[in-house]
């Protein structure tokens, strides 16, 4: 066992210090960008709806949902960051896991990524973008599916071209995005003639601490569906410059700046639209309260403004999960339990082609079936579950590779990592309780994946 613990100690160090072939392209904005795309999607101006209803129709208990709903991010975000910049290697979680417990836990992590979770976002995302211009331009089913292929096969040739120009490309649509739903956002707070009541009582339900403690809780997990995407720079940790500084500081300025947008967005809305008008138009399931907002604000051209802002968020989105995602697989098959041709970089481009094709292609075939937003709310639940063990990750990484050097450091350990997993588990305790049939079908996946597992290891000893 010593030498065994001695012989991980080794392989950190050297992992830290070794070449990796990745070309280091993206910077502390680049960092910043690559996870405000992710996490700054068409969700912004629907997903409030679902944290209000869940809040029982109490505004100030939905702002609360959505600022916690960041904390809980940050915190994980935190425990995430002195991860990345003590271990700055590619595929974040997967390498974590599997150092820290076993490498079938890293294994089953990306492997729930590369079968469902990674290929079903970016078809859902593909499929979400030209159907939000169906406003504007009438589209049939089959033409939506087109589009939303090209749309893939496009952005996996943007990114199999190096990290550089997919970077790029990402930093344009982050600012992009943002002007409208700014715009939609400053003219709301200042235009807006609605005093909102901001009472924490709900307006629904049997009202009673205890309620109103899991109505906040259930809200918070619809808050947290926005905030998906938090783990995902660590995915690209090799490619990122100096990572040791960088990594933690786009981490954080991110998530902290997203809350802000994420909570004065909708207490903008509920500047410019009456709370019974809300009422009535989540009654009649009309989920989409920022656009109703900038119509009322600015007429036809509002309108316009936020499908444009819907769009560019999109596609931010989309070109950041098609960026990130491969590096996880790619890790997967260095660590030895995956497809060998995965573990190898283009030899000019110097990015995992590989997994980016086949990851591109499975996105396809998703693309061409229905309910694809059912393909991905299976993960939702084992998705949670790798985030709590990749927190409590530190604990064990501290005891294992005490050795290692630490640039940026859990505030408040080893209390901010208990506080942090004891959240998550009771957010996955709730979302048991609330959504028991796709929680448990969530759970299958990675049942699945041991089969897969233990058939790489028995063939790479062969």
């Amino acid at each position: 066992m010593i030498n065994e613990a001695h012989e991980l100690k080794t392989t950190v160090k050297s992992d830290d210090s070794r070449e990796s072939g990745f070309k280091k392209e993206i910077g502390l904005f680049g960092g910043i960008s690559i996870l405000g795309g992710i996490m700054v999607g068409s969700g912004i101006f629907y997903l409030g709806s679902y944290v209000l209803m869940r809040s029982g129709m109490s505004l100030g208990l939905s702002l609360v949902s959505w600022i916690l709903g960041g904390l809980v991010s940050l915190l994980g975000g935190i425990c995430y960051a002195e991860l990345g910049a003590s271990d700055p290697r590619a595929g974040g979680m997967t390498v974590y896991l599997s150092k820290a417990y076993s490498p079938i836990v890293g294994f089953l992590c990306g492997f729930t990524s590369w079968l469902i979770g990674g290929p079903g976002s970016i078809a859902a995302i593909a499929i979400a973008l030209p159907s939000a211009l169906t406003l504007i331009f009438p589209m049939g089913e089959w033409t939506i599916k087109l589009i939303a292929i090209g749309l893939i096969v496009g952005l996996t040739l943007v990114n199999y071209f190096g990290v550089k120009s997919g970077s790029r490309l990402q930093n344009i649509s982050m600012v992009a995005k943002l002007i409208p739903i700014g715009i939609i956002m400053v003219s709301g707070l200042l235009f807006g003639k609605v005093n909102p009541d901001l009472s924490l009582m709900p307006k629904t339900g049997h009202v009673n601490f205890s309620s109103i403690l899991g109505m906040v809780a259930f809200s918070v997990i619809a808050s947290l569906w926005a905030y998906e995407g938090w783990t995902n720079l660590n995915s690209v940790a090799e490619e990122v410059k100096n990572p040791r500084r960088n990594l933690p500081l786009a981490i954080i300025i991110s998530i902290v700046s997203i809350t802000i947008l994420y909570t004065l967005f909708n207490y903008s809305i509920y500047r410019v639209i009456p709370f019974n008008e809300i009422e009535g138009l989540l009654a009649n399931n009309e989920y989409y309260l920022g656009s109703y907002a900038a119509e009322k604000l600015m007429g036809r051209w509002g309108s316009l403004l936020v499908i444009i802002g819907m769009v560019v968020a999109m596609f931010g989105s989309l070109n950041g999960c098609i960026l990130a995602f491969p590096r996880v697989h790619y890790a997967m098959s260095v660590e030895g339990h995956f497809f060998k041709s995965f573990g190898k970089l283009h030899p000019k481009y110097k990015v995992p082609h590989v997994p980016l094709i086949v990851q591109g292609v499975i996105s396809v075939i998703l693309v061409l079936l229905r309910n694809l937003d059912q393909l991905t709310s299976l993960v939702v639940f084992s998705g949670m579950l790798f985030n709590t063990l990749g927190v409590f990750a530190v604990i064990i990484y501290r005891r294992k590779f005490s050795d290692l050097k630490r640039p940026y450091k859990v505030i408040g350990y080893p209390f901010t990592i208990i506080l942090t997993t004891l959240i998550f588990i009771g957010l996955m305790i709730n979302t048991l309780i609330e959504d028991p049939q796709t929680s448990i079908i969530g759970l299958l996946i990675p049942a699945i994946g041991i089969l897969f597992y233990f058939y790489f290891d028995r063939r790479n000893k062969q």
